[in-house]
C-alpha cells in the first residue's frame, strides 16, 4: 500500500471497508464523454468529430491490466476518433453507441465471469447511474452532475479530461502497493508496444 499517495484522500484513509473493495477489484468500466474527454464536442468543417483525450488516462488504461484489473469502455457515443484511441490504447471490451449501459455492463461481467463486487464504474452523467449501483465501488470527475456525485462512492480530485483515468488508477494501484514499483512497468521500452 502507498500510504503517501493515500494520504492526500483523507476519506479513502478514514473508510477500510472502501479500502479493501479498491484492493479487490478486477474490472474498471469507463464512460468517455465527461470523463476521458472534457465532454466537449469540436467539428471540423467538413463536419468530422475530433476529440481531445488525455494522454495520462493512456498509460493508465495500458497499466491497469498490467496488474491484474481489466479495463473497458462503455459509452453512448460512436466516432472514428474514439474507436481509434480504444485500438492504440488496446481495449478489448468496448461497447460504443450504448444506450443501455446497464445491459451492456451485465453482458460484460457474464462474459469475463466477474462478481459486479468487483467492479468499478467511472462516469459522469445521469445515463451512468444505470450502472454504478450494480457495481463495488463507482468514481466520478469532480465536475460531475450533482446527482452523479450523490450516488457514488468517490468522487475524484481531476475533473472531465484532466487524466480521470489516472487518478482512478493510481488510487486503485495505490491500494495494492508503492505507485514506484506499479509504474515500474511502464518505465519499460515494451510497454508501449500494443
Amino acid at each position: 500500500m502507498d500510504v503517501d499517495f493515500l494520504a492526500s484522500y483523507p476519506s479513502l484513509m478514514a473508510a477500510d471497508a472502501l479500502q479493501n473493495k479498491l484492493a479487490e477489484l478486477k474490472l474498471v468500466v469507463f464512460d468517455v464523454d465527461g470523463v476521458l474527454t472534457d465532454g466537449g464536442l469540436l467539428y471540423s468543417a467538413a463536419g468530422e468529430e475530433v476529440k481531445r483525450f488525455n494522454v495520462k488516462d493512456g498509460v493508465a488504461m495500458k497499466l491497469l491490466p498490467k496488474w491484474g484489473v481489466t479495463v473497458a469502455v462503455i459509452t453512448a457515443k460512436d466516432s472514428a476518433p474514439l474507436r481509434r484511441r480504444m485500438e492504440d490504447l488496446g481495449v478489448k471490451h468496448f461497447y460504443p453507441g450504448c444506450h443501455d449501459k446497464a445491459a451492456a455492463f451485465d453482458e460484460l461481467v457474464d462474459t469475463l465471469q466477474i462478481s459486479p463486487k468487483h467492479c468499478a464504474y467511472v462516469g459522469d452523467d445521469v445515463i451512468d447511474l444505470q450502472v454504478m449501483p450494480k457495481v463495488g465501488v463507482s468514481f466520478c470527475p469532480s465536475d460531475a452532475h450533482v446527482l452523479v456525485k450523490r450516488h457514488c462512492h468517490f468522487t475524484l480530485n481531476k475533473s472531465a479530461g484532466q487524466g480521470v483515468a489516472r487518478e482512478v488508477a493510481d488510487v486503485i494501484l495505490a491500494t495494492r502497493m508503492a505507485l514506484e514499483e506499479a509504474y515500474a512497468l511502464a518505465q519499460k521500452p515494451e510497454f508501449e508496444k500494443k
